[in-house]
C-alpha cells in the first residue's frame, strides 16, 4: 500500500487522503503480466471536497504518467489514473469495461465507503453491457489485424517484429470477451482471470493470428448468446446509484 500511495503523491495529486479505492490495474490485475515488458498501472477513486462538486471548479479525473503524454510507456514507467466517485460511477453505469473492473479488483485501502459501494455492485450491472464490451474487444481485434489506426502511443513495432502481429492486442481481445461472457452469465468478473495461463500463451505468441481471430469470433457469438439469456437486468438502477453516491459523499464530507 505504501508504494502505491507514494506513487500517487509523487504524481502531484492534491487529495491523496481522499482516496477511497486504490489498486494495481493493467496486465497485472488480469494475471497476464509478462516480466520486463509492462509498466505499473495504478487506478483509484477519490471523493473530492465540497467546493469541487458544488462550486465553479471541478476535478472529475486525474491522469499522470512518468512517460509523459507523447511517448509510449516502458517497463519502468508508472501511470496513475484516478476518478472522482461520481465520474467513475457514470462510466461504470454505461458499461465501460475498465471502470467495471474497479468493482471486482482487490484494493489496498480499507475504506468503509468503498466497501459499501462494492457491496452494492449489482445496481451497476446490465445485460446491455454486451455492447461496450464487444466494442472494446472489436477495437483491439482491429488493432491486432492492422485495420484500425493506433496512434503514436499505440504502436508496438518491437512486438510486431518479434511475433508478426500485435500479440498484446490479441490478449486483450480474448480477455475482454471472456470477461464479457462471465459478467453476463454470472454477474461477476474474476480477477485475476481464470484463463490467465492461456492469456499469457496468447501474449507470448503461441497462437497464429488466424487462430486468435477464429477464437475471438467464437467468443463474440457466445457473448451475444449469453446476453440473451443473462440474469442481469435490462438496465442499471440509476436511482439506487444516485442514492449510493449521495450517501457516500455525505459520509466523506461529514468525516472531513
Amino acid at each position: 500500500m505504501a508504494d502505491l500511495l507514494q506513487h500517487v503523491r509523487e504524481s502531484g495529486f492534491a487529495f491523496p487522503d481522499r482516496l477511497i479505492h486504490l489498486f494495481v490495474g493493467g496486465s497485472e490485475l488480469h494475471g497476464a503480466k509478462v516480466h520486463g515488458t509492462d509498466d505499473l498501472d495504478i487506478y483509484g477513486i477519490y471523493i473530492e471536497p465540497p467546493e469541487l462538486v458544488l462550486g465553479l471548479e471541478s476535478m472529475p479525473h486525474f491522469v499522470w504518467s512518468t512517460a509523459g503524454n507523447d511517448v509510449r510507456n516502458g517497463p519502468h514507467d508508472v501511470d496513475v489514473t484516478l476518478y472522482s466517485l461520481k465520474k467513475w460511477a457514470s462510466l461504470a453505469g454505461k458499461g465501460n469495461p475498465t471502470a467495471l473492473h474497479f468493482l471486482f479488483a482487490e484494493g489496498v485501502l480499507r475504506n468503509a465507503i468503498w466497501k459499501d459501494v462494492a457491496r452494492s455492485r449489482s445496481v451497476f450491472l446490465s445485460r446491455t453491457f454486451v455492447k461496450p464490451f464487444l466494442g472494446f474487444a472489436d477495437d483491439q481485434l482491429k488493432r491486432m489485424t492492422g485495420t484500425k489506426g493506433r496512434g503514436k502511443k499505440g504502436q508496438r513495432p518491437e512486438i510486431e517484429a518479434k511475433f508478426g502481429y500485435d500479440v498484446k492486442a490479441a490478449m486483450h481481445t480474448l480477455r475482454l470477451l471472456n470477461e464479457c461472457k462471465e459478467l453476463l452469465s454470472e454477474g461477476t468478473i474474476t480477477l485475476p482471470r481464470p484463463e490467465r495461463d492461456f492469456l499469457i500463451r496468447v501474449r507470448t505468441g503461441k497462437y497464429s493470428m488466424d487462430k486468435v481471430v477464429a477464437m475471438a469470433q467464437k467468443l463474440f457469438s457466445e457473448c451475444e448468446a449469453a446476453a440473451k439469456s443473462s440474469p442481469l437486468p435490462e438496465r442499471v438502477d440509476r436511482a439506487s446509484i444516485s442514492r449510493l453516491l449521495t450517501d457516500s459523499y455525505r459520509k466523506a464530507w461529514d468525516a472531513a
